[in-house]
């Protein structure tokens, strides 16, 4: 906004002496005497009308394609001042000073940088078809110059153009809106000529790089206000106070910027991409305080060219400022000889002709109004002082928030007259209004801003008599702003938006105010036109009527086939995601229902329902006395929901009708016509946007008066609910063409008439139900033949009922029992009302059986299920066109024997259900989200019932209000569930025809409003219910718009090689393979401790043995031989050399160990990879102190002498630490590793972490001053690294705390080692932490200069150990002093990710490219190895390893992703591990090795594992051959290892217990690995 200027009412640029040409008297009057007429023209226009003819309101329609837009300025809603390399802006630096509102900064904003999906949302819900935005020119060129490009910056503005365009909404760019790059600022800004050239060449690359989408260009937005404020009063950045000769000069600058800008577009661009390219100028209206003083209309007339014509005269004129400003200024000059107010430059005539004409369209910022008048402005340098007049306001005018914005809309009418008259004489551009708004205060009613609407409302319609009253070309108004942000020097005391943003809250929730929803009703209007009322047709369906009837279900089904096929598939096969997308007319939908939206519970004649009545009435049971008398008041907020919708951009919504608002007694004789017309203009809403109404006829909300006369117990209500469908038929069924006759009749039947739980709360457990539903159905099928026979040829419409279906799996697929009684829960739970529509008109075998013997063992003569006719099951069978299924989680079902007493439905089941407890639970007890049972419960319908087609009409999952709009776990379960419905339909056939899921949170039946469901979160406290997109409904909208889930980048493979010389290794450590723990005088190790403490180690494991490598390394060397490495990176035992940690004495047994071992390697053609200390530090050193004590860098300098002088002529690759992070963290902060601190978590760590990195600097110098002349091998340390994403993509702080994870764990060490201290980031970090538990000073300890230079450049390479990678999100821990507080973060893991092993690792190939490039970034591309990588199972053996070849394809290839297309520097890998080892603390029960080692034969024996083939072949190949250019020679793998295997020591494997024999193939293996099925 343009707020914040002079205010006190001045709104034009302050003029202060002139250098221009002397204008000669005539033409000095002939200009002002035209000038005059023109504007007393205007002024005698409007003064002639009455108060009434001026306010008269028009209620007329704007012209067809009338441009309707909203907008947002770079600086004020993007945040992410620092992000992606981005440059200071004069805006950051004002803020930073402290010089805004409260000191507050832009610095996160309204955080849209983040936000693109979000803000295009937004801006669907409104309506609007073009878009106004600013792009920041520190965000492209950080400097302010192309050479600092920043390619991040321009992907976010292609990113939202794209975003735009998708949703039909045209971008119209603005270059400039006030944040120019503080390096240009710092060389004088816009004072400084040389800055007209850096703006012409960044608009030149926005128009080269945008402007094939981009049509409407903005050079400068309110220039003027720049001018004043940034450069003249010094209220805005960048803060300058210099009214005499800075504002003008800046006004001088930037109109050749603008008309270098505009030449450019018109020489280079606009032929080819056919633009418009203008400039927004801001003006109030000026009008006299006394029309009847010339003196008055004089200063009126000044006020408006000072304002306005300072910039639009010189571009619309004839490229010169106006007569009146050079001559007030002269006058100025003349009589202020001593000191001049004011120092106008002057343009030469070849700048005059390139300014001239130089916008192809008016751009109009207009806000309020002034009363103007004359006054002797002396010599005073400021507005009032050099135009010599005064500005103030009416006080009956209506005032707003800010000071300067009063309510005038007349004024902008008058204005545009002037403009006309003025400025378009000769060249008749269009006019667009390219701002309007006034701002509300930030605190109260933030969202019923009527003031708002009111302005609004007055100012359009003011620009629409504009158009039809005077004729004037106006194509376009503009609605400031989109979103409430930061406002320049009022900080964020003043909201401009349409919508509401939090700003206390890190997501930045954006929630419609009542103005977007009126602005919104304006759009679709185009003006205040009456809507003449559009007939809709609803989109014809193609008929998919069942005709051929189904035999009855044998006893168990034959639909058992799909827990044979699926349940027995491994993990790794479940989970494996699936990417492919849905057939291009799936519908994508949402849904809900009356009660639990409506409200109006007794509104416009609306009966009672049952729900009314027990909600009503105290103790009802729902938590918290929760009543539905309001809900989401969708009653009263059609508008609102159909913004959701729009935004949402659904194919479907699937709503239910309240059979008590249509029929208050329930009967047609009651007909409430009201309600009738609520859901008339809701189904037209929705066609009017291209969504298809799915319309529930009836979803438990009974009319009171039916359930008097007993409800579904009566079989009358049969005929009752036929004659409610026929009505509903024949009012909507020209439109609606998906109908379903109830939703979840089971949940009805057994929660209201057996439990009693829900209306109408009768407990008849034993009969009620089954009589209920023998109803139901009955009712059901009537009323699908009223329209088969009576509406389907003329409507044309699908008619369904709406089945809950939860899945179930066997407690045992191995037990017959067990598959017959989770048969018979599915005919129970899915078949009780199933199987007699889909089937053969009569309930299932197997219930019927179940019902009938439990009831003679009741001693009853008859089963309490009842029975149908002949005739009944011929009426009902094939009552449905589709099938429609609400799902939402899967248990497990064991058979037992049920009670007899007392008789229930549920006693009748004989089974009982329980959860799988290692799925994701949710808050709802016995709902866990169990992704794989959608898509077998998809195959089940396809199998039981006849392939029919299939629509999910609800699944979601429950969160708490906890978790208001940061709903991950419902993000979770979309991208889990919607995948697993895809793989029913692209890999098992099953026809799958939509899906739909909560539009809102809503009144959940008996959990009240304590859960939410919906993808917007409903704010219940609040009278206006206001609605909020949740961060899950932007990912749904994404899933919606990919139509699945397309293959990503990331997912697709490359094809190439890694360079000649690159290495390939394998790993391993010394404590967890070698054994011989007490042998040839080995010391004792930290871990030799820690493995014979009790408690410490899983299954009391300890490495005593280990692999026993000491004794057998010609298996180690043979196995390193047979995958074709070229590298075997194992580690030094320090102990076994040393075995006090000093060098007293040298154990020359150990020294000969290593010694034979590297001879045998080298003799194999492997060159070493050693690593000096992996862990197991010697327990006398630990016994002073370990890694505490600052001694042990110098024995850990010693000790690698040692080993530098006596191995280091067969090295050529050194590592001196293997994951200090790990040692420290683990070690010394959790205490899950050796030596098992964590009673010092806030100190601790920092001081065993300096010590480490001062040890490793003094052994690479060691080697460096000492043996790399003679040796000439590279030394490094290896560092281990998660790679981290945001939790939530959406949430600036989120990436800031995946920043937080790679710092603290990569940057902790390699930071001090590439660039010699600890980075910014951890010492801010653990500074501010510090401070807030009231230290004195950080607890990070601090290099002293001599020691950073030491440790800066001690590296050659950079080892790298990566496994998996997580998402963070930021915890505030107080002033908790510890490590983990100090980082500040919560890692969790996304759902989709595949499991291994280990609960820790998860596969994410996509992390490894990324955090190399990260370090590529970082520390300026060194060489790097990958030290360690790799994936572990846990259980029964399957040396046929799929998950490790699918790990080690797929993040080889990221790898290689790295090197060729990101110039990472990749010079080698190393898999993890060689051999199944001594997992640390979890013992033997974690494998990671490439082969087997085989714990129960004494021998040890390794055998390889299918990975090895797969690995070998890779690394034959060098990577990975392109499978189109032919067979390779070099690509052998094996897909499952032979049989029988053969151990490398001879001996055959044997004492193994397999989870499956190993020459079998798997069924149903999802994973095929790419090369075994291309090359």
């Amino acid at each position: 906004m343009e707020k914040m200027l002079w205010f006190g009412c001045l709104c034009f640029l302050c003029i202060q002496g002139s250098q221009g040409t002397p204008v000669s008297d005539a033409a000095h009057f002939k200009t002002m005497k035209e000038f005059g007429n023109r504007y007393e023209k205007i002024l005698h226009k409007s003064g002639a009308q009455t108060t009434e003819e001026r306010d008269l309101f028009l209620t007329k329609a704007f012209p067809a394609g009338f441009q309707w837009a909203t907008s947002t300025e770079s600086f004020k809603v993007e945040g992410a001042w620092a992000a992606d390399g981005k440059g200071e802006t004069i805006w950051d630096r004002f803020g930073h000073e402290g010089q805004a509102f409260n000191n507050q900064t832009a610095d996160r904003a309204s955080d849209s940088y983040r936000k693109v999906d979000i803000d295009v949302y937004l801006l669907r819900g409104l309506g609007v078809n073009t878009y106004q935005f600013s792009i920041s020119w520190a965000r492209v060129f950080p400097s302010g110059h192309r050479e600092s490009q920043s390619n991040e910056g321009v992907r976010y503005y292609d990113n939202l153009i794209d975003a735009l365009i998708e949703s039909g909404i045209q971008p119209v760019v603005t270059l400039y809106h006030w944040d120019l790059p503080q390096a240009l600022q710092d060389n004088g800004g816009w004072t400084n000529p040389s800055i007209i050239g850096a703006f012409k060449d960044y608009a030149d690359f926005c128009f080269s790089r945008f402007g094939s989408r981009v049509k409407n260009w903005n050079t400068f937005s309110s220039p003027w206000v720049v001018s004043h404020a940034g450069y003249g009063t010094g209220e805005h950045a960048p803060g300058v106070k210099d009214y005499v000769t800075a504002s003008y000069q800046v006004t001088h600058n930037i109109l050749k910027s603008h008309a270098e800008a505009w030449h450019v577009y018109n020489d280079y661009y606009r032929k080819t991409q056919g633009g418009k390219v203008g400039i927004a100028l801001n003006s109030d209206w000026a009008q006299p305080t006394d029309a009847t003083k010339p003196e008055d209309v004089a200063a009126a007339e000044r006020y408006l060219q000072f304002m306005l014509g300072w910039f639009a005269h010189p571009i619309f004129i004839d490229g010169d400022y106006p007569a009146v400003l050079k001559t007030q200024i002269e006058k100025k000059r003349n009589e202020c000889p001593g000191s001049v107010p004011a120092v106008l430059p002057a343009f030469t005539a070849e700048e005059k002709a390139r300014i001239k004409g130089t916008s192809d369209f008016f751009g109009l910022n207009h806000y309020t109004s002034r009363l103007v008048s004359s006054s002797v402005g002396g010599c005073n340098p400021g507005p009032e002082g050099v135009g010599d007049f005064q500005a103030k306001v009416d006080p009956s005018w209506p005032a707003t928030a800010s000071d300067w914005i009063y309510s005038v809309p007349s004024g902008l009418r008058s204005l545009l007259n002037y403009i006309k008259a003025e400025y378009l004489k000769v060249n008749n551009v269009p006019i667009y209004i390219t701002g309007n708004g006034m701002p509300t205060e930030y605190s109260g009613d933030t969202l019923a801003d009527t003031s708002r609407i009111e302005y609004m409302r007055g100012y359009i319609n003011e620009a629409l008599k504009a158009i039809d009253q005077d004729g004037i070309d106006v194509q376009r108004f503009t609605v400031q702003s989109l979103m409430d942000g930061f406002e320049g020097n009022q900080g964020y005391s003043e909201r401009f938006g349409l919508h509401h943003v939090n700003f206390e809250d890190g997501y930045r929730p954006r929630t419609p105010k009542q103005s977007a929803y009126f602005f919104a009703q304006i759009i679709e209007q185009n003006g205040f036109a009456s809507r003449k009322q559009d007939h809709f047709e609803g989109l014809k369906l193609p008929q998919v009527r069942r005709s051929t009837p189904l035999p009855p279900s044998e006893v168990p089904s034959a639909s058992k086939v799909v827990w044979e096929k699926f349940t027995p598939q491994k993990k790794f096969d479940r989970q494996m995601y699936h990417y492919g997308q849905f057939p291009l007319d799936f519908s994508w939908g949402v849904s809900s229902s009356a009660y639990q939206i409506e409200g109006g519970w007794n509104q416009d004649g609306k009966g009672p329902s049952v729900w009314d009545t027990f909600t009503q009435k105290p103790g009802s049971g729902i938590p918290e006395d929760g009543i539905g008398n309001v809900a989401c008041d969708s009653y009263n907020k059609l508008d609102e929901d159909l913004y959701m919708l729009r935004a949402m951009k659904v194919k479907s919504y699937r709503f239910s009708l309240s059979w008590s608002r249509i029929f208050p007694n329930g009967r047609r004789e009651s007909l409430n016509q009201k309600g009738v017309d609520y859901y008339n203009r809701l189904i037209d809403g929705l066609l009017a946007h291209d969504i298809t109404p799915m319309v529930t006829i009836y979803h438990w909300d009974l009319p009171q008066a039916l359930q008097d006369i007993g409800g579904w117990q009566a079989a009358e209500m049969i005929d009752i609910f036929n004659d409610y469908c026929d009505f509903c038929f024949a009012t909507f069924g020209n439109r609606v063409k998906f109908w379903m006759t109830m939703n979840d009749p089971q949940g009805l039947a057994w929660l209201g008439y057996g439990l009693g739980q829900i209306p109408p709360n009768i407990k008849e457990p034993g009969t009620a139900p089954y009589q209920v539903a023998h109803n139901l159905i009955k009712a059901h099928a009537k009323a699908y033949h009223t329209y088969d026979d009576k509406y389907r040829l003329s409507q044309g419409g699908l008619v369904s009922i709406a089945l809950n279906a939860e899945w179930v799996e066997p407690k045992d697929i191995n037990v017959p029992r067990e598959i017959v009684a989770a048969d018979r829960a599915m005919q129970f739970l899915v078949g009780w009302f199933a199987h007699p529509i889909f089937k053969n008109g009569d309930y299932p075998e197997a219930m019927k059986a179940q019902v009938l013997v439990k009831s003679e063992l009741q001693g009853l003569p008859l089963s309490r299920l009842p029975s149908f006719t002949e005739e009944e099951k011929n009426f009902i069978k094939g009552t449905a066109d589709i099938f429609c299924v609400n799902h939402y989680t899967t248990r497990i079902v064991t058979h037992v024997t049920g009670a007899i007493t007392p008789q229930s439905y549920l006693n009748d089941w004989d089974f009982v259900e329980e959860e799988i407890v290692d799925q994701p639970t949710t808050p709802i007890h016995l709902t866990r989200a169990v992704s794989f049972g959608i898509r077998r419960l998809l195959n089940w319908i396809k199998e039981e019932y006849g392939d029919p087609d299939i629509y999910i009409t609800e699944s979601s999952v429950s969160s708490t209000r906890d978790f208001t709009w940061d709903d991950v776990d419902r993000v979770f379960f979309y991208k889990t569930y919607i995948d697993e419905a895809l793989k029913a339909y692209e890999l098992d056939g099953v026809k799958v025809k939509g899906y739909a899921t909560y539009l809102m949170d809503s009144f959940q039946f008996f959990y009240g409003y304590i859960f939410g469901f919906g993808l917007h979160h409903i704010d219940f406290t609040n009278p206006h219910r206001p609605r909020s997109p949740k961060f899950s409904a932007h990912v749904y909208y994404n899933i919606m718009k990919d139509n699945g889930f397309p293959l990503t980048e990331d997912e697709k493979m490359l094809h190439g090689e890694f360079k000649k010389d690159f290495i390939w290794s394998s790993a391993t450590a010394s404590y967890q393979i070698e054994g011989a723990w007490r042998a040839d005088g080995k010391g004792l190790s930290i871990w030799d401790k820690f493995t014979h403490t009790p408690g410490k180690i899983f299954e009391h494991d300890t490495g005593d043995i280990a692999c026993n490598s000491y004794n057998k390394m010609e298996d180690d060397i043979a196995a390193l031989k047979t995958i074709k490495v070229s590298h075997y990176r194992f580690s030094i035992s320090w102990p076994r050399v040393l075995p006090d940690g000093t060098t007293k004495y040298i154990n020359q047994a150990g020294l000969n160990y290593y010694q034979k071992l590297l001879d045998a390697l080298l003799a194999a053609n492997i060159e070493p990879q050693v690593t000096l200390y992996h862990w197991d530090l010697p327990q006398a050193l630990q016994d002073v102190g370990g890694w505490e004590n600052e001694t042990i860098i110098e024995r850990f300098r010693d000790y690698a002498d040692v080993l530098f002088k006596n191995l280091g002529p067969k090295v050529k690759l050194w590592i001196t630490f293997n994951e200090p992070y790990i040692i420290t963290v683990l070690g010394h902060v959790q205490g899950a590793h050796a030596p098992g601190f964590n009673d010092r978590p806030d100190t601790l760590p920092y001081i065993v972490s300096h010590n480490i990195i001062k040890a490793h600097a003094e052994a690479w110098h060691v080697y460096n001053d000492k043996y790399r002349p003679s040796q000439n091998g590279m030394i490094g340390m290896t560092v281990n690294s998660d790679w981290a994403e945001p939790r939530n993509p959406y949430k600036q702080e989120d990436y800031e705390a995946a920043r937080n994870v790679v710092e603290f764990y990569l940057g902790w060490y390699a930071h001090p080692i590439f660039n010699g201290d600890y980075s910014p980031l951890v010492k801010k970090s653990v500074l501010e932490q510090s401070l807030a538990g009231g230290l004195p000073k950080s607890r990070l300890p601090e290099f002293t200069p001599e020691e950073i230079k030491r440790i800066n450049g001690t590296y050659d390479y950079f080892g790298l150990n990566h496994y998996c990678s997580v998402l963070a999100f930021p915890v505030d821990f107080g002033d908790t002093q510890h490590f983990e507080a100090d980082r500040g973060v919560v890692v969790i893991s996304d759902r989709t990710w595949l499991e291994t092993g280990s609960s820790w690792l998860r596969m994410t190939p996509f992390g490894l490219r990324r955090l190399l490039k990260f370090i590529k970034d970082e520390y300026r591309n060194p060489p790097i190895i990958i030290t360690e990588n790799g994936v572990s199972e846990n259980g029964p053996v399957d040396l046929n390893d799929v998950h490790r070849i699918y790990f080690y394809e797929k993040y080889i290839n990221q790898v290689l992703k790295a090197y060729l297309l990101d110039g990472v520097n990749m010079i080698g890998y190393t898999a993890w591990s060689l051999l199944d080892n001594l997992e640390w603390a979890v013992g033997y029960t974690e494998r990671f090795g490439l082969f087997y080692v085989n714990r129960t034969d004494p021998d040890l024996p390794r055998t390889p594992k299918a990975s090895v083939s797969f690995y070998s072949s890779l690394i034959s190949c060098n990577g990975f051959p392109d499978p189109a250019s032919g067979p390779h020679e070099c690509w052998n793998p094996k897909s499952e290892p032979e049989e029988p295997i053969p151990a490398i020591n001879n001996e055959r494997f044997q004492g193994v217990k397999l989870s499956e024999k190993t020459e079998e193939k798997k069924t149903e293996n999802s994973f095929v690995p790419f090369y075994y099925s291309k090359v």
